[in-house]
């Protein structure tokens, strides 16, 4: 579904002066931080809409041809920093007009209304009770431009959004499986894994660990036949899952990691590029560890490189096969972790192509 970032301009992303109307270029100023933190947010999957409320606009106390000039500049000025409204929603009423178009109602709204748009996950940025008030009717999430903090503020909702902006959830049913996965790739959230194979739950704890993931996983399978199809789109799912929450992948670092298990050591190469290969150099010399067989960690590390769509290079060495399989499991914890974090203020791909 669609996800939409409402967000209110007096106040929040220009100053108000104290008669409430930029009725000139003179007054035209913008408020610290926000045009770096919508630039930020430009990349990432939403619509833009800015909601204002300016009273008795077009009447003589606040003509049309004032009203212009600093708005158009306004957006000019974001547009050269990349940065444009999909929307604009601006309501004339006056307070005392009690009209459904005004903020905090929803009348000039109604598009986002329909069931098309996800407005849960959506947001209201606003420095203001009725910005607040409009998050709540529409069922949004609402960030608050604090006058006291204003820059403080634009990097704080810059960031919540680019970090709920990396979750994601799968659902995969087939005649051999039924899953589910949640992911935060930022860890905000609960965890818990249950694949029905225990020591299979134990290696995917360790993305949780050490990947600094909030994961759940949950999987009915055919354990009755074998092992390979919970195994295999467990795989599957999980890597759909990264894949969703990464979006645009701007800003991503897109690489990494290797680390030692103890006498063992791993290595695991990664890149986000959006090519997709895999090379498995890990030798066991156990059939099973615990319920596991060691046969299904090359097959489920090339079920998820796959539906990650990323390059994955595994290798590991080592006399101990749960420590093997551990560091392997770690390596990869570390390497996502490395390769997915990001500076919520780079909004470049790191790609020369410009495309990932």
């Amino acid at each position: 579904m669609k996800k939409v970032i409402f967000v209110d301009r007096d106040g929040t992303i220009i100053r108000e002066p104290s008669n409430e109307q930029v009725d000139s270029l003179e007054k035209l100023e913008f408020v610290p931080g926000a045009i770096s933190a919508l630039r930020s947010m430009a990349d990432l999957d939403y619509e833009f809409a800015l909601v204002t409320n300016q009273d008795g606009l077009g009447t003589p106390a606040f003509p049309e041809d004032s009203f212009h000039p600093a708005h158009d500049k306004m957006l000019r000025t974001l547009a050269g920093e990349d940065f444009r409204f999909d929307e604009q929603f601006i309501d004339r009423s006056f307070p005392e007009d009690n009209a459904p178009t005004r903020k905090p109602r929803t009348g000039m709204l109604g598009k986002y209304l329909d069931g098309s748009y996800d407005l849960a996950g959506s947001f209201v940025i606003g420095d203001r009770d009725s910005d607040r008030e409009l998050a709540a009717n529409l069922g949004c999430r609402f960030l608050w431009i604090d006058p006291a903090e204003e820059a403080r503020s634009w990097r704080a909702a810059a960031e919540a959004v680019r970090c709920a902006d990396r979750c994601a959830e799968i659902v995969r049913k087939t005649a051999e499986t039924d899953i589910r996965v949640r992911l935060d790739l930022d860890g905000k959230g609960p965890s818990g894994i249950d694949t029905g194979l225990r020591f299979f739950d134990h290696m995917l704890d360790q993305l949780v660990h050490h990947g600094g993931l909030a994961l759940e996983i949950r999987c009915q399978g055919d354990l009755d036949v074998d092992e390979h199809h919970t195994m295999e789109d467990v795989g599957i799912a999980l890597g759909e899952a990264i894949a969703r929450a990464l979006g645009s992948k701007a800003g991503i670092a897109r690489y990494g990691f290797s680390l030692p298990m103890d006498e063992s050591s791993a290595s695991v190469l990664i890149d986000f590029g959006g090519r997709c290969e895999f090379v498995w150099d890990v030798p066991f010399t156990r059939e099973y560890v615990g319920d596991t067989p060691t046969e299904m960690f090359k097959h489920f590390f090339k079920s998820l490189s796959d539906a990650m769509k990323c390059n994955l290079h595994v290798q590991a060495r080592g006399e101990n096969n749960h420590h093997i399989a551990e560091g392997v499991f770690k390596a990869f914890a570390r390497a996502l972790r490395q390769a997915t974090r990001r500076d919520p203020f780079n909004v470049q791909l790191p790609s020369s192509k410009g495309v990932l």
